[in-house]
């Protein structure tokens, strides 16, 4: 049976999809290949996974500010996660969402969840983000 979890939406916005999760901060500059979707540092736990469509869940970023202009160009090239969940707020990935709305029309949500929520929810469940930053999530099987 499925569960509700209240995140707080950074950018707000509905996606849905399979989870792809990490305790690793993710560096998107370096790490991220916006051409393809696929994670490609290599020193990473999600390398040679790819992340397009998929809903990202992670505790953070590692890095500098390209991490925002990577997911931009990911979010246009329509190679973006579908939705990212992350342990706290991360000014960066709401940066690229931001710009991304104002440039292209496509918002990626953003939802910031407690530590205690976020280290629930697994790579496989199945997730629906809200716009009011409910995630209502279905255990993988």
């Amino acid at each position: 049976m499925g569960r509700v979890i209240e995140g707080r939406p950074l950018v707000a916005g509905e996606a849905a999809g399979e989870v792809l999760a990490t305790d690793e901060p993710l560096s998107f500059w370096g790490g991220y290949d916006p051409g393809t979707g696929e994670f490609i540092d290599r020193r990473h736990p999600l390398s040679g996974q790819m992340g397009a469509g998929k809903v990202l869940v992670i505790p953070s970023t590692r890095g500098s500010s390209t991490t925002s202009a990577v997911l931009l160009e990911a979010i246009r090239a329509e190679t973006a996660p579908a939705a990212i969940l992350t342990a706290g707020a991360d000014t960066f990935l709401a940066l690229a969402s931001i710009v991304a709305d104002e440039m292209y029309r496509r918002p990626l949500p953003i939802i910031a969840l407690s530590e205690s929520d976020f280290a629930t929810i697994r790579t496989g469940d199945s997730v629906r983000v809200e716009a009011d930053g409910r995630i209502l999530v279905e255990p993988r099987r």
